[in-house]
């Protein structure tokens, strides 16, 4: 690994304004980059959250970049500063392999252009899919858990039935779901989620429901 590209990311706007945090991660990755040999092709830069990778342009231009081969390797000085989350963390492990670029996160010695480092990767990518699986499992079981006790999954019901009446009777004398929700709307009649404007797919929704629960009683 010859040419990298630094990743660094602050999670406020109060904190990228200060540069707090950002210059000491950047002498991190400089540093290091030094002791390695590496050229740093650039340090991208980001203010947001890093629950998800939404909305951080910075490094979607990174990857971009990786992706084209215009560097061999994605470094930051923390990993918690690219992905809180392990299971995007193990998406982009994935990415980088398929796509032939190293991932090096300073703070645990991360490197997978190295044997040790790709061994940490493994196991963190498995853990990551063991979690997704136990949490699938426990979703499941608990489903069945509530179905066997009678209870009815699904979104609750929050249209009153002399409302829900109403839609129906327009809607069988001819009325679109359009002309419908703003009727409604100019009534003042609160949507099912509390809102003040309805929309025809909300009034679509009802009336597919009482439908649905019409076929179901025969």
């Amino acid at each position: 690994m010859k040419r990298v590209l630094g990743y660094v990311r602050v999670s406020t706007t109060e904190q990228g304004d200060s540069g707090a945090g950002l210059e000491a991660q950047r002498r991190a990755i400089q540093q290091r980059a030094a002791e390695r040999g590496w050229q740093i092709v650039a340090i991208r830069q980001d203010i947001g959250s890093g629950r998800t990778l939404n909305g951080r342009h910075a490094l979607k231009q990174a990857l971009s970049e990786l992706k084209a081969h215009g560097a061999d390797g994605l470094v930051v000085a923390k990993l918690d500063r690219l992905s809180r989350s392990i299971h995007d963390f193990s998406g982009l492990l994935e990415m980088s392999r398929k796509q032939g670029w190293a991932l090096v996160a300073l703070d645990f010695d991360l490197d997978t252009s190295t044997p040790a480092g790709e061994l940490v990767a493994n196991v963190m990518a498995s853990v990551a899919q063991w979690e997704r699986r136990i949490i699938g499992q426990r979703t499941k079981e608990g489903l069945a858990v509530k179905r066997a006790q009678g209870v009815r999954l699904g979104r609750p019901r929050t249209v009153p039935p002399e409302l829900e009446h109403r839609i129906i009777q327009r809607r069988r004398a001819g009325s679109s779901f359009a002309a419908i929700a703003a009727e409604l709307t100019t009534d003042g009649i609160p949507t099912p989620m509390g809102g003040s404007a309805w929309s025809w797919a909300t009034v679509q929704r009802v009336v597919r429901r009482h439908l649905s629960e019409t076929v179901r009683r025969r």
